[in-house]
């Protein structure tokens, strides 16, 4: 396995990988061809572009296309998450340093506190932020003009946002979709190529087919197949591919031991179904966000459970893919 020197930055992988021009970003065509148009109007008016939300899974380049817009448009961006504004005066610090055509990135935006919401529709549709000093009768507010900028966010639960929020995105809504295996499988030999691994074109479909349709999870993959590889002295060839990614207890369809642990729970506990999330979090002493953001998404679209109005409901094909019968009822069905 050759492996040519890693840029200085390497240290920081995820920076390293992410793309840094709209050629290189692969995916989501519909999105590209969208954000051209918006910011491409917005530089012939010499005017910064509208704001814009981006939402869906993890892993999808929300973060990516932000940093792609700042590129684009020559300007810096200032970045932060709903979580790290705790209170009014946070936001006001970041907003008051901006400067004219800055791009403010939010991510995980559905965690802002519903207070400072109210504060940011003013700063979002007129560039004015209103703040109060002091409290009870001697309260006053004082109004301080912004300089013209774009707020970018990001959230995996558009559902959190409330419809005031959502509706000053005049920019666009756009929702991230799971990328295809082709464009995982590009998405490995150009980070293969950054990282300068050799990669056999059966090594790369490997790590694709198994990547969940998440450019994040494809290229987490790919760094710990070429640490199994260094490890152990091997070529990065499907063989060693297949051996690093069982040894993450990541099977052929990309199910990891958790999702594996849900279905065997669904099926050997609760008959197959129906059950409610809860239960299934409760068995599993696990967080039921963590099921239902991570790995709920990717079973269903696997075709591995259904979700019920009475709960969820493991398929034949999860019953297959554990090795295991489906009872009588539904194979009555097949």
């Amino acid at each position: 396995m050759e492996e040519t020197p890693i840029p200085e930055e390497g240290v920081f992988l995820d920076s390293t990988l992410r793309p840094d021009r709209w050629d290189d970003y692969i995916g989501q065509k519909t999105i590209k061809d969208n954000l051209h148009i918006l910011l491409t109007a917005a530089q012939e008016r010499k005017t910064v572009p509208e704001h814009i939300l981006f939402y869906g899974p993890p892993g999808l380049g929300k973060t990516t296309l932000a940093h792609l817009i700042a590129k684009e448009m020559n300007t810096q961006m200032k970045v932060t998450s709903g979580p790290a504004i705790e209170k009014v005066g946070d936001l006001a610090s970041v907003l008051t340093n901006l400067s004219p055509g800055d791009i403010l990135f939010i991510d995980e935006i559905h965690r802002l506190n519903k207070a400072i919401e109210e504060v940011l529709y003013p700063a979002m549709e007129s560039g004015k932020l209103d703040i109060i000093i002091g409290k009870g009768p001697s309260a006053r507010t004082i109004q301080l003009d912004l300089p013209p900028f774009t707020l970018i966010a990001a959230t995996t639960r558009i559902a959190l946002l409330s419809s005031p929020l959502r509706s000053r995105f005049s920019g666009g809504v756009f929702r991230l979709e799971f990328y295809s295996h082709d464009e995982i499988e590009e998405i490995v030999r150009r980070s293969a190529k950054i990282l300068g691994i050799t990669l056999s074109k059966k090594a790369a479909e490997e790590i694709a087919k198994r990547s969940r349709f998440t450019p994040r999870t494809a290229n987490y993959f790919l760094k710990r197949v070429r640490d199994y590889a260094q490890v152990h002295k091997k070529e990065l060839d499907h063989a060693a591919v297949h051996e690093a990614l069982e040894m993450l207890g990541v099977d052929h369809k990309g199910l990891t031991q958790s999702d594996r642990t849900i279905l065997e729970t669904i099926i050997q506990k609760y008959n197959g179904g129906p059950v409610g999330l809860n239960t299934i979090a409760a068995s599993l002493s696990e967080e039921q966000a963590t099921i239902e953001e991570f790995n709920e998404p990717y079973l269903i679209q696997m075709g591995l459970i259904e979700r019920t109005p009475r709960g969820r409901t493991a398929t034949t094909d999860a019953y297959s893919h554990l090795g295991m019968n489906p009872p009588e009822e539904q194979n009555k069905l097949l």
